[in-house]
């Protein structure tokens, strides 16, 4: 069912929408009606495995991923905790099947340190299940590992790594689009108008502070990416 009134095209078969404004109000539940076609405006939806809010805010997805991390880790713990396998094969169980369900989509995250914080905190704890207690040479008692422990006993890239890593990936891609395609022109045509309030961090923000940490401070990160051989 659609209505090409006017040159617009509905499909009926979506039956929600959402409007991302720092307004508090914008995101009220209320219904817009074309045609016959009812479409409840929500605060919080699921689009493609990834959660969007009205505020267009990034918590609520890590919060999710972090979710659906823990029980994927929990489908697995006695896995994870077995005896019988090698701390290596269990290494290779969390980065097959625990980590890509917790970095769907994380080419899009625009992170903050406090989202970086507590991704560090679920990966540390799937380690520290992983690598299991240590006993104290004083003390004699069994403790949790240190995160010091962890980092020499995890020689593979972080998860906050990995993320920074794809995302750079995606961004040469973008870049190399070409000026008509509608990612490209999201990321780099500027808004007309004012801010109001403090700004909040972009995805490319991330993306120009990721290459301050591999040496290429101040460059333009489109020619940058553009650029095959560099």
């Amino acid at each position: 069912m659609a209505s090409k009134e006017f040159g617009l095209e509905v499909n009926a078969d979506k039956t929600k929408h959402m409007v991302m404004s720092r307004d508090q109000n914008a995101g009220q539940s209320h219904s817009t009606k074309i045609d016959n076609s009812s479409f409840e405006r929500w605060k919080e939806l699921t689009y493609l495995g990834t959660t969007l809010t009205n505020q267009n805010s990034i918590q609520e997805e890590i919060k999710s991923r972090s979710k659906s991390g823990n029980a994927c880790c929990h489908s697995v713990q006695n896995l994870l905790s077995s005896r019988l396998l090698s701390k290596n094969l269990k290494i290779k169980m969390y980065r097959t099947i625990i980590l890509p369900v917790v970095l769907h989509g994380c080419e899009t995250w625009s992170l903050t340190l406090r989202e970086e914080r507590r991704l560090r905190v679920f990966e540390n704890r799937v380690f520290r299940r992983i690598f299991g207690p240590k006993r104290d040479e004083v003390t004699g008692e069994w403790r949790k590992l240190h995160k010091e422990e962890l980092n020499y006993l995890y020689c593979s890239p972080y998860m906050v790594r990995v993320t920074k890593s794809r995302k750079m990936r995606w961004a040469r891609h973008v870049a190399c689009m070409g000026e008509g395609r509608g990612v490209y022109k999201v990321l780099v045509e500027k808004p007309e108008g004012k801010r109001a309030g403090r700004p909040k961090r972009r995805w490319e923000d991330n993306i120009k502070m990721d290459l301050q940490e591999v040496g290429c401070r101040g460059m333009d990160w489109i020619k940058l990416a553009k650029d095959r051989d560099r």
